[in-house]
C-alpha cells in the first residue's frame, strides 16, 4: 500500500494514462491512440505489483516518449 501514492503521482504527470481505484484493485489505462489502450492492473495493497508498474511506466515499454 506504499506504493499507491507513488503510482497516483506518475499518473497525474502524464496526459495519456488514468488511475482508477476500484473493487479492490488498481488499474492503470494507458492510450496510445484514439481507440487504442493497454489496462495494467494490481491489487490495491500489491506493493511490489505496484512497483512494478511504476517501473514499467517509468523506464519499460509504457516510459513517455520524450
Amino acid at each position: 500500500m506504499k506504493q499507491l501514492g507513488n503510482l497516483a503521482i506518475v499518473c497525474a504527470k502524464r496526459k495519456d494514462l488514468t488511475f482508477l481505484m476500484l473493487c479492490g484493485f488498481v488499474n492503470v489505462i494507458i492510450r496510445s491512440g484514439e481507440s487504442s489502450f493497454k489496462t495494467l492492473e494490481a491489487a490495491w495493497d500489491d506493493d511490489e505489483a505496484i512497483s512494478a508498474i511504476i517501473r514499467e511506466l517509468n523506464f519499460g515499454e509504457y516510459a513517455e516518449k520524450v
